[in-house]
């Protein structure tokens, strides 16, 4: 993948499960959020798969749009696209009735000084949305934040593992979790709590920041020493196929790759195909953020993109000077501070 073309013309492509399982979802789809890292490739991902299975839905894809650029290209490929200020009531009760909702709107890098604003996006506004769209199945974003860091050397946590959000932005999201849940209990709304981490394209992403610090002869930060990541373009399917597994009480599903990945592992892996020397800053603790999304697999099968070809398109990129977003993940971050 040598051009942005040609990375979002596969991140975009669906499965034949993804177009088989559209065919069972009655309703159009609107993706809240659409702006933000991940939004303008689900949004097209699912109006290919919509297309492909020959099916009359359409595709909303609501944001703030601060620039014109994203709301173009979103509208040229068949999305139609709503400028609203999500936290004004005004705009919100202006968004149309859709069956199927997948809510992607959130605050996270920011949260340290601005805490009020990070709780207002990720506490306050799910209770509105869901008063707003009692009768929609709504897919959620979260993240695997809401989890204690885990020993690496032991079983990662689960769906059934208690939540322990470390630091004010996972506590937020803990609290949208908690008023989904009361307002699915109250008004009976199906819907999918869907723990998230960490998604990577080639633009950004985990193996990205690693793969520049050794291409830049910058010392790799062992602080948080082992991770979880997962192609953006199986993230995404997931949480398109999962309006299908919508429920009250809400399921709750943990999204993540099947490896756990060794940051020091992975740096020498980036050494050897730039041939550099890669040198090492802090050193690896026992515990890390870590979780267990083998229940993903089950329900929509192991990721497509595996661990090596991602290290290896993420190498090339970075060798090609790729365009990046420069929107760093804090991976290593212990204490929660964002």
């Amino acid at each position: 993948m040598k051009t942005i073309n040609e990375l979002e013309d596969f991140l975009t492509e669906p499965s034949q499960a993804l177009v088989n399982d559209l065919t069972k979802v009655d309703g159009d789809i609107m993706i809240l959020g659409v702006g933000g890292k991940m939004g303008p490739t689900l949004a097209k991902l699912a109006k290919r798969a919509i297309d492909q299975a020959g099916l009359n839905k359409k595709v909303y894809g609501v944001s703030r749009f601060s620039t014109p650029d994203l709301r173009n290209e979103l509208n040229a490929s068949g999305i139609h696209t709503i400028s609203v200020d999500l936290l004004k009531d005004e705009d919100l009760q202006t968004l149309p009735d859709v069956k199927n909702i997948i809510y992607m709107a959130g605050n996270k890098f920011g949260t340290t000084g601005n805490e009020h604003f990070t709780w207002a996006m990720n506490a306050y506004l799910p209770g509105r949305l869901a008063e707003k769209f009692p009768d929609s199945r709504i897919v959620a974003f979260s993240t695997g934040n809401v989890y204690p860091l885990t020993e690496v050397v032991s079983s990662h946590c689960s769906e059934t593992n208690p939540v322990n959000p470390i630091g004010e932005y996972a506590q937020s999201c803990l609290g949208r979790e908690r008023v989904l849940t009361y307002f699915s209990h109250k008004n009976h709304t199906p819907m999918l709590i869907f723990r998230l981490n960490y998604a990577i394209d080639l633009r950004y992403g985990v193996l990205l920041e690693v793969a520049r610090q050794v291409y830049y002869d910058q010392p790799v930060d062992l602080t948080m020493g082992n991770v979880n990541v997962i192609w953006q373009g199986d993230a995404n399917e997931y949480a398109i196929r999962s309006l299908l597994l919508t429920d009250s009480p809400p399921k709750i599903l943990n999204v993540t790759g099947p490896e756990t990945i060794s940051v020091r592992w992975l740096a020498k892996e980036f050494a050897k195909r730039f041939n550099k020397p890669v040198s090492f800053v802090n050193v690896e603790q026992s515990t890390a953020l870590l979780n267990d999304a083998s229940q993903a697999h089950k329900l929509f099968g192991y990721p497509k993109v595996t661990m090596q070809q991602m290290i290896d398109w993420t190498a090339d990129w970075v060798e090609r000077d790729g365009v990046t977003y420069n929107k760093p993940t804090h991976f290593q971050q212990r204490e929660g501070a964002f």
